[in-house]
């Protein structure tokens, strides 16, 4: 049993320890033991549940509830340790968690959680040792160390798969809805059986539903009949906020019971017959092919929101009290006892709760502290090394490297602008391998607001290039899913502006690789058209600002300036195991300006090579993007001056080329059309002033787009984006200092 002392348990002298308290007992209220069952009748257990294993699981949960709290509070004048320092309780929201899970039993049901949902994943398999470790942020485990201890994750190797949990609210329902949508497309378009009667679930509080990201979700699974459902626990606050501010009445049931193509159910979370019956149904629907669910179950809150929070500040004794009085646990066990065991078999079961419980103690304790050697690995896809874990999500190695490719273009393509070059690129994808998946608003039907993707769908197939609904959080927080499960979508947002209502899905996406310790990766591939337009700008269609991803960890980001490039990039990245914005510029897509030719259908440009575009002595100028073509321009002016570089991708850039290229020179012009404060010119200086400074016969210089939004006329528009003229001045202007 859980020993209810100060005393080191691990054995390890001197070490930080994770301390018990004391185990269930009448002296902790949270786990007053319940009204003797003598006299009562025994109520009729729902037989198709195994009681005696959702039981032990939820004192498990509420075992390491209060080993962590208890780190957390001063007890007995010991001044509180916090060993745990993110602290999230799952009690109270236990009961029905547990008894979700046990029926979520097949290989490839997939799961959005969040920060309170460790008892489901005890349910599934969790270890009390993982379980423990995490938090104390130990070695192994969800993240290495890496993230805070309560999100989680849990590859589907072996059962169904805990995608990787955010730290932010509501961004786990877009990914799980995009998980449903793969269950469908490999059963029903790539005929694996195995899939067959798979689900998503997506897990939220009740304040959760006022998120885009609920909302995005609700509307992808009910106008596609998806195999989703949704799990609502409403404790009735969000940290303090009442869920009547979180939803008109406080009840997302009542609101969404004419919701079509949803089957709607609503009842308490502290009753487990009723839990039971209500979760049962709504997974059977879903099972059962005929579209989402949601369930909505009133659960108490028997802790502060998290380990800092103090809920004396914002709740009365009153309101804490009414909550203990519901603890679920004492209904659990007042109908299973005597129905499915007697006083002692619980007894025995709480015995086995904390021997199991302080075991897992010792081993989660004996596990050394993360190696910081280690903290940089992952960012991006590495070669393996002995003892890494194997990723899941994406394509495997072998599966990649199977498609092949030389990175040698071929000579005698035809000629064709960059917008044909991505189309046939995307249709040779789209051949050559039945998992890559083309979507966003307007790509189907229409074929894209820029026509890039006109003809695919009806050559394809609406499973295959299809329209999304309006939300740029749907469409890359389905994209993740999707990607998790082992398909290779290929997600648009319209224009670079647009996808600012995703940069939480983007953020996540870019660092789900580092922060599960290699444990998951979704390598998405987004098409994101932006920049200036043929002899037009506006603020919301013509942003550049590729600085943002550069600057978003994980991210591969292309950036090309002809059609064969285009090619050759958005291939490598749908091969790729990172996830890649590929930005397609507005004034190359509408123009000729790009054109190149078609290099061949299996060629692949691999990400971090500069194109030599003009050589020279005296002076190096970098670019990249449509600037390329006004520097080209600008060079040709300067024969035998100008050493022009084609940067070709930002992330990763090709650093020893531009390098290289300076310390010959001594000289550098920077070119890009992102504003000046920040822009990704402002890192390449940098690293020129550090590591090429000797070999500089003048300061490194910028010419970029002035720091205003990007104006409308064209006379506007032209005043602030650099010309030729102006690069040219800029290189004779730096030649003769």
């Amino acid at each position: 049993m859980l020993r209810d002392d100060r005393s080191e348990v691990s054995g390890q002298t001197g070490s930080p320890s994770l301390r018990p308290i004391a185990r269930f007992d009448a002296m902790s209220p949270t786990h007053a033991v319940p009204e003797k069952a003598a006299g009562r009748a025994a109520p009729d257990v729902d037989s198709r549940f195994d009681w005696r294993r959702i039981a032990y699981h939820v004192l498990v949960s509420r075992a390491l509830d209060d080993l962590e709290e208890a780190t957390n509070r001063n007890r007995n004048s010991v001044p509180r340790e916090h060993l745990v320092l993110y602290q999230f309780s799952a009690r109270g929201h236990d009961v029905g968690q547990v008894i979700l899970g046990s029926l979520l039993d097949r290989p490839h049901d997939g799961i959005g959680a969040y920060y309170r949902s460790r008892p489901l994943l005890l349910s599934l398999g969790l270890s009390i040792e993982d379980a423990l470790g995490s938090p104390l942020g130990r070695a192994g485990g969800f993240s290495d160390g890496r993230d805070i201890g309560v999100v989680c994750n849990m590859p589907g190797w072996n059962g169904a798969t805990v995608l990787p949990m955010s730290g932010d609210v509501g961004s786990q329902y877009t990914p799980a809805v995009g998980w449903a949508q793969a269950v469908r497309y490999r059963h029903s378009t790539l005929d694996e059986a195995e899939w067959s009667g798979a689900i998503a679930v997506a897990l939220g509080g009740e304040a959760s539903v006022a998120t885009n990201g609920f909302w995005s979700a609700l509307t992808i699974a009910t106008t596609l009949k998806l195999p989703m459902l949704f799990y609502i626990e409403d404790n009735g606050l969000g940290i303090s906020v009442k869920g009547e501010m979180q939803t008109p009445g406080g009840n997302i049931a009542a609101n969404l019971a004419s919701f079509r193509n949803l089957l709607v159910r609503d009842g308490d979370g502290c009753n487990p017959a009723q839990s039971a019956t209500l979760i049962a149904e709504c997974v059977d629907h879903v099972r059962g092919g005929t579209g989402p669910a949601l369930v909505h179950l009133t659960v108490p809150r028997l802790s502060s929101h998290s380990g800092p929070d103090n809920q004396k500040g914002y709740r009365t004794d009153d309101e804490i009290a009414a909550d203990l009085a519901r603890d679920p646990l004492r209904n659990l066990r007042n109908y299973l006892v005597p129905s499915v065991m007697n006083e002692t078999g619980w007894a025995e079961l709480e015995a086995e709760v904390a021997r199991d419980v302080e075991a897992g103690l010792i081993a989660a304790r004996a596990r050394p502290a993360p190696d910081p050697e280690n903290v940089r690995r992952f960012l991006y896809e590495e070669e393996p090394r002995a003892g890494d874990v194997t990723t899941y999500g994406g394509l495997t190695r072998e599966q990649r490297g199977a498609l092949g490719g030389p990175d040698v273009p071929a000579l005698d393509g035809e000629m064709m602008r960059l917008a044909e070059a991505v189309r046939r690129t995307l249709a040779s994808e789209l051949k050559a391998n039945p998992k890559v998946l083309v979507f966003g608003e307007d790509v189907g039907r229409k074929g894209g607001v820029h026509l890039v993707t006109e003809g695919l769908q009806k050559r394809f197939g609406a499973d295959r290039v299809f329209d999304t609904s309006l939300s740029e959080e749907g469409i890359i927080g389905r994209a993740v899913g999707m990607a998790v499960s082992g398909l290779v979508p290929v997600a648009e947002i319209q224009f670079r502006k647009y996808a600012d209502p995703a940069h939480e899905q983007l953020n996540n996406t870019g660092t789900m690789r580092w922060r599960t310790a290699n444990r998951f990766a979704a390598p998405i591939v987004v098409r994101m058209p932006g920049g200036f337009g043929k002899d037009v700008g506006d603020p919301w269609h013509s942003l550049s600002s590729e600085v943002t991803w550069a600057h978003a960890l994980g991210w591969q980001v292309a950036m090309p300036s002809n059609a064969a490039d285009a090619v050759g990039l958005l291939r490598a990245a749908m091969r790729s195991g990172n996830p890649t914005i590929f930005f397609e510029h507005r004034s190359l897509l509408m123009t000729s300006e790009g054109s190149a030719r078609y290099p061949g259908d299996d060629y692949v440009l691999p990400f971090g090579r500069a194109a030599r575009l003009r050589e020279g002595a005296g002076i190096t100028v970098v670019t990249w993007g449509a600037m390329v073509h006004r520097c080209v321009d600008a060079s040709d002016g300067f024969s035998g001056d100008v050493d022009l570089l084609d940067l070709r991708t930002i992330a990763p850039w090709d650093r020893e080329a531009v390098l290289a290229s300076v310390r010959r020179t001594g000289r550098c012009l920077i070119v890009h059309e992102d504003t000046t404060t920040a822009g990704f010119g402002a890192e390449i200086a940098a690293v020129l002033g550090r590591e090429a400074f000797w070999f500089l016969d003048a300061p490194v210089e910028r010419l970029t787009v002035e720091d205003v939004p990007m104006p409308y006329h064209p006379v506007l528009l032209q005043a602030v984006l650099p010309s030729a003229e102006m690069i040219a001045a800029r290189i004779a202007a730096i030649l003769a200092d």
